[in-house]
């Protein structure tokens, strides 16, 4: 695979991520320090030492473990330790000693990169997989190793595509491409099957003479006060301001997207909220709506039942008025999607060509992302592609343009609030819940942001 997707607990998705009170200013990200003696001393006595010395984090993450229970307090170090690659042996020497299931579990997912290159601990892995007393170690045993052992089967594949596209063998591509897209699935063990994830024909939901308003957000499925509150905000907006139809930047179910196309939450989190605007939004696959098996074919599915869901496949495109927008898995990136990606929009003749995903490009928050520059951004640039929307950063966001492509990334739906940082790229960065409006017509294509509160935070307007 390009790039993985690591699946974390929630609870270490829950501290990992900071979550501010809404409104707040953009600002670089607070220090981290080193850890308490108050946090220290709650540890196993066995962490502490390596806790103190290789462990940092902010107050507000410190003043949150504190609450912690003291078992769940270990795991969220743990966590952190598992990101030096100087204290993974550390840790899986603690495996044999541990007699708490919930940090065994942690303590062989954070341990990974250690296990996958000493084959002796390896198979200790293994036996907890056949002999852990706690089936949930088991099973996490079981899932580390499949995932691990289809990532590396996978890497095989890259390497006969990489061979094929350097000789332009087009029929090897053929027959390669849609094997990797089908490896995706695997490594995810999304139960998705092959014709979920056929793109339908471009279809067009407006006329092409028809001016159009358009609502965008990304990273909002939480059910917490801040999704209802952004949510609001939309609907009143729509009141003064009528959509024509919403794109939704994925992450659209928190922490591991939708059990089935029945789940109770699509009428809490999805129908309640968004439906009273009456109008169809056209939804895209974020990280956390790949980190459950059934998730993505739920997504699709529910197209079905819903009034106002449309996911068609993982990626598709249509148009409306002068645009055609193409919605693009950037979960993971295959070279099936790409081509398809490469060859619909070379065959467009809208006057504005809008790309939407989930995880950035560029952001204050993250920074670069190399997969997607290299493998994205020149597809972008080469076939004049306007605007490159996206979440995954809960912010508000403009970017410098590249090559013709405008950034901007909409993931203030709900989820908690994240920090931005200085970055040279930066045009516009607001630490805030919101919104995007894009507008477009034959000459002029806007694109604002709009905070709770219903007022204008930026807009940038393109020209024809």
């Amino acid at each position: 695979m390009t790039k993985r997707f690591l699946v974390v607990s929630t609870l270490n998705l829950i501290l990992l991520l900071p979550c501010l009170s809404k409104g707040q200013s953009a600002q670089p990200a607070p220090d981290k320090t080193s850890l308490s003696e108050a946090i220290v001393n709650r540890l196993p006595a066995d962490y502490r030492d390596r806790a103190k010395s290789d462990v940092t984090a902010t107050e507000q993450n410190q003043d949150h473990w504190s609450k912690l229970s003291d078992e769940d307090l270990t795991v969220a170090v743990i966590g952190q330790l598992g990101r030096n690659a100087a204290d993974t042996e550390f840790l899986f020497a603690e495996l044999g000693k541990e007699s708490s299931a919930k940090i065994r579990r942690q303590i062989i997912e954070s341990t990974r990169s250690y296990w996958t290159s000493h084959p002796e601990a390896e198979a200790v892995v293994r036996n907890h997989a056949a002999d852990d007393p706690d089936p949930e170690v088991a099973v996490q045993a079981l899932e580390s190793l499949r995932s691990q052992e289809v990532h590396d089967l996978g890497q095989l594949l890259q390497r006969r595509l990489a061979a094929a596209k350097s000789s332009n063998d087009a029929a090897a591509l053929a027959k390669l491409a849609p094997e990797e897209e089908e490896w995706v699935s695997l490594e995810y063990k999304a139960m998705l099957p092959a014709f979920l994830r056929v793109p339908p024909p471009v279809f067009s939901v407006e006329s092409a003479d028809k001016s159009i308003r358009v609502l965008a957000f990304g990273d909002f499925g939480t059910g917490s006060l801040s999704q209802r509150q952004t949510a609001a905000a939309m609907r009143e907006y729509n009141k003064q301001h009528p959509f024509d139809f919403g794109l939704t930047l994925g992450d659209n179910f928190y922490p591991r997207g939708m059990a089935s196309p029945d789940d109770p939450r699509w009428k809490t989190q999805w129908e309640d909220l968004y439906g009273p605007m009456g109008v169809k939004f056209y939804a895209v696959l974020g990280n956390h709506d790949w980190a459950s098996s059934d998730s993505p074919a739920a997504e699709i599915l529910y197209s079905n039942k819903s009034p106002d869901w449309r996911m068609p496949a993982p990626y598709y495109t249509f148009t409306a008025g002068p645009v055609q927008f193409f919605a693009f898995d950037t979960v993971e990136v295959n070279e099936a999607e790409l081509e398809w990606l490469n060859q619909q929009l070379a065959e467009s003749t809208s006057k504005w060509k809008i790309v939407y995903g989930h995880y950035h490009i560029f952001s204050a928050t993250r920074g670069d992302n190399k997969v997607l520059i290299e493998r994205l951004l020149p597809v972008l640039e080469k076939n004049h592609v306007d605007i490159y929307l996206d979440g995954h950063d809960h912010n508000l966001q403009e970017l410098k343009p590249e090559g013709g492509v405008h950034f901007f990334v909409s993931g203030g739906g709900g989820a908690g609030l994240y920090n931005l940082n200085p970055y040279d790229r930066s045009i516009y960065k607001e630490k805030v819940n919101g919104f995007t409006v894009l507008e477009a017509d034959e000459n002029h294509f806007k694109v604002g942001f709009i905070g709770i509160d219903g007022k204008v935070l930026h807009e940038t307007t393109l020209t024809k």
